[in-house]
């Protein structure tokens, strides 16, 4: 007998949208049959709610240092016990977040930190992003071989310092020629943050000698241009060594979705990746109260950047819409007034998936499957998670996002479960999470939490080869 079967005449599958029992025992899914076959201990009635893979988010930051005033010890975002709760109110099952290789002695001993705060906190599956950072010497690239073979196989590379006073964040081309090296050897992926440093630096320093120097210029800095110099430059280098396949994070700008596009068209494999502030927020909106709040790095662009953006959700060149998640107080986040202190990310993985319904499937008529594949299935297939992750299928961990539109709601920061504040304030979604399912086991239901024991686990990951084969058609 199945431990419990929901039933649904609206399950999104890899097959297609269909009316269907599913059958769960510990664990995972076991068995799908049509709808009213099944039985179990525990059936929940599903009819006329949206079943649908569990939300994943591949681009988070939890527990992160914040940028400070001089002399001060930065302060720390959220950290995965905050951050995975709001997740798992908001149907995403699993999250991604970033080891800094540089925090420890060795790879493995950062990783092993950084995975300390997060067993028995975190209330959603979870896995880690490598970053490198500045110089790489030889030793280092030998330790993210091996981390790529013990499951963690996607590594981070910066290639600007984001602001004049991160110095250190950059890797130079010629590192990041090795460490492409490393990563095509041990079938991993690159994940890149592009943008070109020699033109940022250089719009931080004219904003500044022209007095310009308020937070609403941003876009002026981190600019359309750094965008297209980077994305090709990085794909160029990537093309001179075989096997090396890129995912490009936050692409917010309608030249990094050319660049991807051409490149896919030439058979690089490539992946693209945006987030939900640059498609529904746009450099204009810095220029309200509390414009800090919209912002992360790179800038927001204009509404011809945005029009792009939603254009590559289309024809493939955008495959994932994240985060890139950073939670903090109000005050924290509009501390920060200068084009040289505003603090990035936002506060909105509680909100994502429901956001995404509403205008992708609400607003501009996605079918159900492409909208699942952009918050969900897609992350799963490139980060070497799939069919575990990211499906309805036998064999799939249950990981389940239940949407319910009869539950119209207008977003308020009190309704949700991460901080003072939301980007998302007054926004209307056309549906919201009902229940959330974390590996058979009901971890949210009817907008409560279900237990007290923070269940989410490592998840170890492999790419798969058609992934970096070529542009897999997603």
């Amino acid at each position: 007998m199945n431990d419990l079967v929901l039933r649904s005449d609206c399950v999104v599958t890899p097959d297609g949208v269909v009316a269907c029992d599913i059958g769960i025992v510990g664990e995972r899914i076991v068995e799908i049959g049509a709808m009213g076959s099944l039985t179990g201990a525990r059936l929940i009635d599903l009819v006329g709610r949206i079943v649908m893979p569990g939300g994943i988010d591949p681009h988070v930051h939890c527990d992160w240092p914040m940028p400070s005033g001089d002399g001060e010890a930065p302060a720390m975002t959220e950290p995965a016990s905050v951050v995975s709760r709001a997740a798992v109110h908001g149907g995403t099952t699993m999250m991604i977040d970033f080891v800094r290789c540089i925090d420890g002695d060795s790879v493995a001993d950062a990783i092993a930190r950084r995975d300390a705060g997060w067993v028995g906190a975190c209330h959603c599956d979870y896995a880690f992003h490598l970053m490198v950072e500045g110089d790489i010497a030889p030793p280092m690239l030998e330790q993210v071989g091996a981390a790529i073979g013990a499951g963690h196989p996607t590594v981070k590379i910066f290639t600007t310092d984001i602001t004049p006073s991160r110095k250190g964040r950059m890797v130079d081309f010629g590192d990041i020629w090795e460490v492409f090296q490393v990563i095509a050897a041990q079938g991993g992926l690159a994940v890149i943050h592009a943008e070109d440093n020699d033109i940022v630096m250089h719009m931080y320093a004219k904003l500044f000698r022209e007095g310009r120097t308020a937070f609403e210029n941003m876009a002026e800095v981190h600019n359309a241009l750094s965008e297209d110099l980077s994305f090709r430059r990085v794909i160029r280098l990537a093309e001179s060594v075989k096997g090396t396949a890129l995912y490009m994070l936050h692409t917010s700008a309608a030249t990094g979705v050319a660049a991807i596009r051409e490149a896919r068209g030439r058979g690089i494999p490539i992946y693209g990746e945006s987030l939900h502030q640059y498609m529904l927020y746009n450099s204009e909106d810095y220029k309200k109260p509390n414009g800090q709040i919209f912002h992360t790095y790179p800038s927001l662009k204009s509404p011809a950047d945005q029009a792009a953006l939603w254009g590559g959700t289309l024809d493939g060149s955008i495959n994932c819409v994240a985060t890139d998640e950073l939670c903090c107080t109000l005050a924290q986040k509009t501390r920060g007034v200068r084009i040289d202190d505003v603090t990035g990310g936002n506060a909105g993985v509680e909100p994502r998936v429901a956001l995404m319904y509403t205008e992708m499937v609400g607003r501009r008529g996605y079918s159900l499957q492409r909208f699942v594949d952009l918050v969900s299935s897609n992350a799963a297939r490139i980060m070497g998670m799939y069919p575990r992750k990211g499906a309805i299928a036998v064999g799939s961990d249950a990981d389940i996002c239940v949407l319910d539109p009869t539950r119209r709601r207008v977003i308020t920061a009190s309704d949700l479960h991460e901080t003072d504040y939301t980007p998302w304030e007054g926004w209307e979604a056309y549906a919201w999470p009902c229940l959330t399912v974390l590996r058979g086991k009901v971890v949210m239901e009817d907008g409560r939490l279900t237990g007290d024991v923070a269940d989410g686990r490592w998840v170890s990951r492999a790419i798969d080869p058609a992934i970096i084969a070529g542009p897999v058609a997603l």
